[in-house]
């Protein structure tokens, strides 16, 4: 039986990976998974020689398979991203274009909420260098309001406004979530 844990980046991927909403999702589709969600604490951290570690605490929480969540960042493609972490057999990288917070543009109920704009559309959430500074000047724009880090906006979106990697998913153009599901719903069949 396959056994899932997650290594996210950073923080945000790692509220994101904890959230309750998550875990349903996972419990839906069936998958079985560890709780504790490791923070590399940024891509640099994404190497062989500490993912090892990682890995090898996750294992002993029983886990036989590894998802690993980074951004592609200045990577010029998600092959490069890739080749840069090394992954073993059991590992499944997963590379958000470009940023995570890209996956919050493409969840528009979430953003519709967070904006109080209920006709909130991002038609290409992946298109951004910086989907983060983005976020922050549409919320700005539209609510006079600021945002003054990644973390706080993720707990914000995940916990207040109930941010779903699925919902995101189903966004047209947000090929990077799509495959995350994709992949996860390959393993619950194995």
């Amino acid at each position: 039986m396959v056994k899932l844990a997650f290594i996210g980046e950073g923080a945000t991927e790692k509220i994101i990976l904890e959230s309750s909403e998550f875990r349903k999702y996972l419990r839906s589709i069936k998958i079985d998974f560890v709780e504790q969600v490791i923070d590399a604490t940024g891509n640099g951290n994404l190497l062989p020689k500490n993912i090892a570690g990682f890995v090898s605490r996750l294992k002993d929480l029983g886990a036989n398979v590894i998802f690993i969540l980074t951004d592609l960042d200045e990577d010029k493609c998600i092959t490069l991203t890739k080749d840069r972490i090394d992954p073993k057999a059991q590992h499944i990288i997963i590379v958000s274009v470009k940023e995570i917070e890209s996956w919050f543009l493409a969840e528009t109920e979430c953003m519709g909420k967070f904006f109080g704009d209920s006709n909130f559309i991002c038609d290409e959430p992946e298109k951004f260098d910086d989907p983060f500074s983005e976020i922050k000047a549409l919320r700005l724009q539209k609510s006079g309001r600021g945002i003054a880090t990644k973390r706080t906006l993720a707990n914000l979106l995940v916990h207040k406004f109930g941010f779903s990697i699925s919902r995101a998913a189903n966004h047209a153009n947000c090929s990077s979530a799509k495959y995350f599901i994709n992949k996860m719903k390959s393993i619950s069949t194995e």
